[in-house]
């Protein structure tokens, strides 16, 4: 079989070829490009047909690339409940959810430590156990930006109902 019928069965099969191989292959589920603005650290960053967004690495202009993976986990896992809420027919008129994250003094001075709240308004307070299934979901099953993650991070979360 030739590279490039190695290749083609690599691709089709998901599997790469080498573990090292760059040159490989691989299903594209979602692609960013970050541009360069040509001024401190900001840059414009796009993907395919949604908005860009401005991320600053100094956090001035934009959102710096660490604050933006917090705004990626407070979406997503705020999008879950929403949509596991509905289909546990448990009105919510307002979600709020809240993060804060403890990051390593040295580099590569990841996060360590995240801890999520949630606030919800409209729900019956007797259904607050309700709430946070919704929450254990999505945190144990459904969100695929906090499941991207190392999983050494040590993740809780608190559930509040106003």
């Amino acid at each position: 079989m030739s590279r490039a019928d190695t290749d083609a069965a690599a691709g089709a099969s998901g599997a790469a070829t080498s573990p090292l191989d760059d040159s490989s292959p691989i299903r594209v589920d979602a692609q960013v490009a970050a541009e360069w603005l040509g001024q401190g650290m900001r840059f414009v960053s796009q993907a395919a047909a949604a908005p860009a967004v401005v991320v600053d690495g100094d956090g001035v202009a934009g959102p710096s690339p660490m604050q933006l993976l917090l705004h990626s986990l407070a979406g997503c896992t705020a999008s879950d409940i929403v949509d596991i809420a509905a289909k546990m027919r448990l009105p919510m008129s307002h979600l709020t959810v809240s993060i804060t994250a403890t990051r390593a003094e040295q580099p590569p001075r990841r996060y360590t430590a995240i801890r999520f709240s949630y606030r919800a308004r409209g729900i019956d307070p007797a259904d607050e156990d309700k709430l946070g299934r919704a929450v254990t979901l999505s945190h144990e099953k459904y969100c695929s930006a906090l499941h991207s993650l190392r999983e050494d991070i040590d993740v809780r979360f608190d559930v509040h109902i106003d």
